[in-house]
């Protein structure tokens, strides 16, 4: 510190182990003062201290600041008032005489007409998992000690804006907790000024540098002032430039302040660095990113044809490349987009859900992914997998052509010999493995049944290190019996001749779509019986108001303990741990074992019981199934009609009634094997929770939640060794966090590159919104923009827009009359679940709940695959 002071540092002091006393702009310019060859202008932090010390002796400030903690994002108007306030208090306080004198002293070290850069330097700022870029202000050209005092007030003034403090609230920071450091350094007046990408900021690539640059100082660019060059870099080579027309520039004036000039128009269209300027930028680039780890967001200026580097953020927008031990090229497909549940999952729910895959599964960004470029490789296995993609998600197969056609990233090998690792698992071939008999699928649900009665049994005897080999070994069991033989063609089988029916069904009388209508209430689907049995819960409900308003009012819990107090409460509440027991397991996301299961909190499920009673009158459930039993059927004898009148009508009328029989006998046990998990989840979480309490009482761990935050392996080592390093749970914590917030990509390469898909479609109607077919029919009404299940409030025909579902979903699918979702393909929950019970469907529609708003009157084509806004009456 200068002087042995408390309240000033130098930037050559400062380093990322100084963060809470100077921020994050502050911690990263002592880090790029510490690197060799970058040039950064000299100065100075005002510490936190200072912060602490100006606002901790106003009362006021302390009173407001608990007040601001209250508001939500909602509270737009009461976050103005108060944020404020606090502003114009901070802005009044006079700085004390200590902290005046220790600013002023090293001010001295400088002339005393230097000018200077005043920057806002938070303590939660250019973090990792949080950039807050612009959310504190920045003061250029500032010159003289009295001017400089006034602008570190403005500056801890900045921190409670309302864009500042909504972005705290946004990312979880409490507003008492961040402090504000403020930067004093000297300012460069430059020829040129800009940022430097150190990963493509738009496809995430690693391998390519962007520099956006433009004339005068960097804020007109920043505050879009100017149209900027844009400067492509890669591997030591300019692979693009777009040189922008820079009408206008920002430049300091020589008495202080700044002053935007208009370019004379000889300029306007020049670029603004040589090409041999732009190398040494990204040469500079990447030895900053190689410093601190990770791709970089960097604040640059160019004065004298000398580079200054003014700020290093990390780009905290880019999804994480999962790694690799080799310097080959990857290409990983998302798992959760054909799972239909892209949420970020804790690193236990990852390692449990690995050991139930097929195969080697990729994790980045708290999501799984498959590696296909050995598939991709092989001339043996290239057309399957694409076959596989475009059956399950056209836009993965688009982008993966997209790879394909580049020829530099994936080499075709020669021969037909598949490449290491390439297996595909293609529904080819199963129809004619798969014996047409309704007792296969039978057989395969006892066999469950009773491996998990078995599992329930022996696991009650279990604790320590034997629980968590008990758990191993059944998840190895589990494994063998989904990808055994005759299981995957029970599942394949119907899927195979679905798809049979559709193409034959087209080619010989021009129907589409038809194994649609073929596929609505097949039996033994485990998953439309749980919506229609929650109706059934609502019939027992519907005849006791005293306990609907119970319900509506409903808190905490345990609240079915309390039903038995009133008026058909015990009717109620076995009704509720009926369905409970056989499907109290699931939950939205119910591939994360972490997740709250509907028995751990029933409250989730009361919305929905509510929605039926309002909607549906009794034994809606039955009715409902024999509608569409009755359709399928109705549509089965007029395909088998038609087929007669053709040439060989006979002939192919009795091999298409056999394929119908197979999608109908086992269309539903395709939906089985999703509930064999969740139900082996669910007796595993309840185990593990029991030896977490343990662990918690002999002081091991803090929380029994914390143990979602270690994988399956690491919890077992744990368990045998009882010792924890907490920095671990507290560093996955804070990744978790990050990657909640991040989308993950259909497809991504090795270079970090995310390949978008499109949808290649002509004759559509102007202004249509573009998706995968997955169950017919033509439907209007209004959306409902739905992000979380249990905020769902639905009106009988309203139609369902949502990022994705999975089967927790199927009891609000009663409600509405349509489908649409972001993520998804054709046999996907919400596709088959769509069929079975007729509902019009378009999944695969990108940014379906921003494109649509919520109240908006749509139309959905789920025959032809898009959807229409409609104009309001």
């Amino acid at each position: 510190m200068i002087g042995g002071s408390s309240f000033v540092l130098s930037l050559q002091e400062s380093d990322r182990t100084k963060l809470a006393i100077v921020g994050g702009k502050g911690a990263n310019l002592g880090e790029l003062k510490k690197i060799g060859g970058i040039l950064v202008p000299d100065g100075f932090c005002i510490t936190t201290d200072a912060f602490t010390r100006a606002l901790g002796e106003n009362s006021t400030i302390k009173v407001l600041l608990n007040r601001l903690s209250t508001f939500g994002v909602a509270d737009l108007d009461k976050i103005r008032g108060v944020s404020g306030e606090i502003r114009r208090i901070i802005e009044g306080v006079a700085l004390s005489q200590d902290i005046r004198e220790e600013i002023t002293r090293s001010l001295s070290r400088f002339d005393e007409k230097e000018a200077f850069a005043v920057r806002s330097s938070a303590t939660a700022e250019d973090l990792p998992t949080a950039s807050f870029a612009g959310q504190q202000d920045t003061y250029l050209n500032v010159i003289g000690v009295e001017a400089i005092l006034r602008h570190i007030s403005k500056c801890w003034a900045s921190l409670f804006t309302a864009r500042a403090v909504l972005y705290r609230i946004q990312n979880g920071f409490d507003h008492r907790k961040v402090h504000l450091s403020v930067v004093v350094q000297r300012m460069v007046s430059p020829q040129v000024a800009g940022i430097m990408f150190t990963a493509d900021p738009v496809t995430g690539n690693r391998k390519v540098i962007s520099i956006d640059a433009s004339f005068g100082l960097g804020e007109a660019l920043v505050s879009g002032l100017v149209h900027a060059d844009v400067y492509k870099v890669r591997d030591g080579q300019v692979i693009d430039k777009k040189i922008g027309a820079k009408k206008l520039a920002i430049y300091a004036f020589k008495d202080g302040g700044t002053k935007t000039q208009e370019i004379e128009p000889a300029k306007q269209n020049t670029q603004a660095l040589t090409d041999g300027q732009i190398l040494r930028l990204a040469h500079l680039g990447r030895g900053i990113e190689q410093h601190f780890g990770y791709p970089q967001d960097i604040e640059w200026c160019l004065a004298d044809d000398r580079i200054y580097i003014v700020q290093s953020r990390p780009i905290t927008t880019l999804f994480p490349v999962p790694e690799e031990n080799d310097r080959e090229n990857h290409v990983y497909i998302s798992v959760g987009h054909q799972q239909m549940m892209t949420d970020a999952m804790k690193p236990l729910g990852l390692s449990v859900r690995q050991l139930t895959s097929a195969g080697p599964m990729a994790i980045a960004g708290g999501r799984m992914f498959v590696d296909v470029a050995a598939r991709l490789s092989s001339p043996a296995t290239r057309k399957a997998i694409l076959d596989m993609a475009g059956q399950f998600d056209p836009l993965i197969k688009d982008a993966l052509m997209t790879i394909l056609e580049r020829d530099d990233f994936i080499k075709l090998l020669p021969g037909d010999e598949p490449a290491k690792g390439s297996r595909v698992l293609s529904m080819a071939g199963f129809r004619t493995q798969l014996e047409n008999d309704p007792a296969i699928a039978a057989g395969l649900v006892a066999r469950s049944q009773a491996s998990i009665k078995a599992l329930q049994e022996n696991i009650q005897s279990k604790s320590g290190s034997d629980l968590l080999d008990l758990i191993r070994e059944d998840l190895d069991q589990l494994k063998t019996s989904l990808f055994d033989s005759q299981n995957m063609a029970a599942i394949m089988g119907a899927m195979d001749a679905a798809v049979w029916i559709n193409d034959k069904m087209n080619e010989w009388l021009g129907e589409v779509n038809v194994a649609d209508t073929l596929s609505q209430s097949v039996p033994n689907n485990v998953t439309s019986e749980m919506g229609l049995a929650l109706l059934d819960v609502a019939d027992v409900i519907r005849p006791y108001p005293a306990v609907i308003e119970y319900l509506q009012r409903a808190h905490g819990k345990d609240f079915l303990d309390e039903l038995v107090n009133i008026a058909g409460g015990d009717e109620a509440r076995k009704a509720v741990d009926a369905y409970l027991e056989k499907y109290g397991m699931r939950c939205a996301g119910e591939i994360d074992i972490t997740r709250t299961r509907w028995r751990e909190d029933p409250r989730i499920l009361v919305p929905l019981i509510l929605s039926n009673i309002r909607n549906f009158a009794p034994q809606a459930s039955q009715r409902k199934f024999e509608q569409g039993r009755q359709e399928a059927l109705k549509k089965e004898a007029e395909l088998l009609n038609r087929l007669k009148q053709l040439p060989d009508g006979e002939q192919k009328a009795e091999e298409t009634k056999r394929m119908i029989s197979l999608v109908r006998n086992f269309a539903g046990y395709r939906e089985y094997p999703k509930y064999d998990i969740v139900s082996r989840y669910f007796v595993y979480k309840q185990a593990l929770l029991r030896e977490a309490e343990a662990l918690m009482l002999a002081n091991v761990i803090h929380n029994k939640e914390d143990i979602a935050y270690l994988t399956f392996e690491e919890l077992h080592e744990v368990v045998r060794h009882h010792a924890l390093d907490y920095q671990v749970i507290k560093k996955r914590k804070d990744d978790y966090e990050l990657y909640k917030k991040l989308t993950p990509p259909r497809v991504i390469t090795s270079d970090g590159e995310i390949i978008t898909g499109t949808y290649k479609r002509e004759n559509l109607p102007p202004g249509a919104i573009i998706g995968l077919a997955v169950s017919s029919g033509i439907v209007e009404g209004r959306a409902r923009v739905i992000v979380k299940m249990e905020d769902a409030v639905l009106e009988d025909g309203d139609i369902l827009v949502t990022p994705f579902t999975d089967p927790s979903w199927t009891p609000l699918f009663l409600s509405i009359k349509g489908l649409i979702t972001e993520v998804g393909g054709l046999m996907t929950h919400g596709a088959v679940i769509a069929r079975e019970y007729g509902l019009p469907a378009v999944v695969a529609v990108e940014h379906a709940a921003r494109l649509i708003k919520d109240g908006q009157r749509i139309r959905v084509n789920g025959t032809d695959g898009y959807v229409e806004i409609l104009k309001s009456e």
